[in-house]
């Protein structure tokens, strides 16, 4: 249950210690794509601030005294401001509390993990950044997508899909991003046509293969393939929900071959829940 320390106990308390924050990706999709390490500090936290990304099952994992906090995040929906998120941060870790920011994916990959950080080393917090399993790789991977491949593309870039193609001062290159054998954008699904568009208007090729990856890594995962062409329109057919990923490039036609998580009667033959993540690797006692 989602809950907080009394309100006279948020400042720091004189001759306590100051406590430490964790900034944790939680990886995306399963809950047993968290790391070792993740899981380890998880366990031992006082308080958990999660976002709405975050699989449930991992909630589980903390102490049953530790407190809960839903700080998360949707497009025009914020529970509570960066601001806010930072000041609880801070003021539980001068209480002396051990304290667990829980992020999905990677918290330095568009999760604003590094904003944290820098407001907890200007307030004199220590802090320890344990990374998780970035979605920009993982959800093409579990969709049979790898993002580099010999032969088919030596590298590729990451972008956010939440800046808008030609919106003025954009710092987003996106002449420059076509020219990248694969691209991968995350929080793509309003602005796929835009994209798609931008991209062949920077002399990507409009039959660049492509898919939109929609709740990748978890059992509701579905998936888009067609052309940069004709990508908009099959959105268009069939929406796909939040949250999705668009990635484009040579190496999305060998999902058709390696999509190793599809039976032969075409569903899905992971991603099932786990009574307790992880809970082979690692036991609940220990040292952080």
């Amino acid at each position: 249950m989602t809950h907080a320390y009394p309100p006279d106990t948020q400042s720091q308390i004189p001759n306590t210690p100051l406590g430490k924050v964790y900034i944790v990706g939680a990886g995306p999709g399963p809950a047993d794509l968290i790391t070792v390490r993740g899981l380890r500090v998880l366990r031992q936290a006082d308080v958990v601030l999660y976002d709405r990304l975050v699989p449930r099952e991992l909630l589980d994992e903390p102490r049953p005294d530790a407190v809960r906090i839903f700080v998360g995040k949707a497009a025009g929906r914020h529970v509570m401001s960066q601001e806010a998120i930072n000041r609880l941060l801070i003021d539980h870790a001068r209480a002396g509390r051990t304290v667990v920011r829980l992020k999905g994916g990677d918290p330095f990959v568009f999760g604003r993990g590094g904003e944290e950080a820098l407001a907890l080393a200007q307030a004199g917090i220590p802090f320890e950044i344990v990374p998780g399993v970035t979605s920009a790789i993982a959800v093409p991977a579990l969709a049979g997508v790898p993002v580099t491949h010999r032969g088919l593309s030596t590298a590729f870039a990451v972008v956010t899909g939440h800046e808008a193609p030609g919106k003025p001062r954009s710092p987003t290159d996106w002449e420059a991003l076509a020219r990248i054998p694969t691209l991968v954008v995350l929080m793509a699904l309003k602005r796929t046509p835009e994209i798609c568009r931008a991209l062949i208007a920077a002399g990507r090729s409009p039959d660049t293969p492509a898919m939109l990856i929609s709740r990748g890594g978890t059992p509701e995962q579905r998936a888009l393939q067609g052309t940069l062409q004709s990508l908009p329109q099959m959105l268009e057919n069939e929406p796909l929900p939040t949250p999705a990923l668009l990635v484009a490039g040579p190496t999305v036609n060998l999902a058709s071959i390696l999509r190793w998580n599809i039976s032969e009667e075409g569903e899905s033959t992971s991603f099932h829940s786990i009574p307790s993540a992880a809970s082979h690797f690692t036991s609940r006692g220990g040292e952080l």
